[in-house]
Order: structure tokens, then sequence, then C-alpha cells
């Protein structure tokens, strides 16, 4: 693989705000259903889950990479 490790932290760290960003919104998803009185998880909570996590293998992904040299 081509580029340097340093490239691969600066994209992982990234990804890294992006993650925290969508637990965020997912946070404020939960809230916004429990003010509904709603009793279930809301699919848009659930998406974010799983979008935050396919975000953080990435970056974890990405931060393996460093070793591969």
């Amino acid at each position: 693989m081509t580029g340097d490790s340093g490239s691969f932290d600066s994209l992982a760290e990234r990804l890294d705000a992006i993650s925290e960003e969508i637990a965020d919104t997912a946070l404020n998803e939960l809230k916004a259903a429990v003010r509904r009185g709603e009793q279930k998880r809301p699919a848009a909570e659930r998406t974010l889950t799983q979008a935050r996590r396919a975000i953080e293998k990435a970056a974890h992904l990405l931060r393996s990479l460093d070793g591969d040299e």
C-alpha cells in the first residue's frame, strides 16, 4: 500500500470526529423519541448507530495499516 502512516492516522482521526458527530445525532434522535413518548428505538437511531460502528471499524482498519509497511 502506498502512502505514509501519518496520512492514515489523519484519516482515522477525521473518521473519529465523524463518528462522534453521528453518536451525538443518534442521541438526539433517542431524546426526541422519548419526548414524543415512543416505546421503541427509532429506526433513524438504529441506522445512525450502524453507520457509526462502520466508521469506527474503518478508523481501526486505517490505524492497523501502520504496521503493514
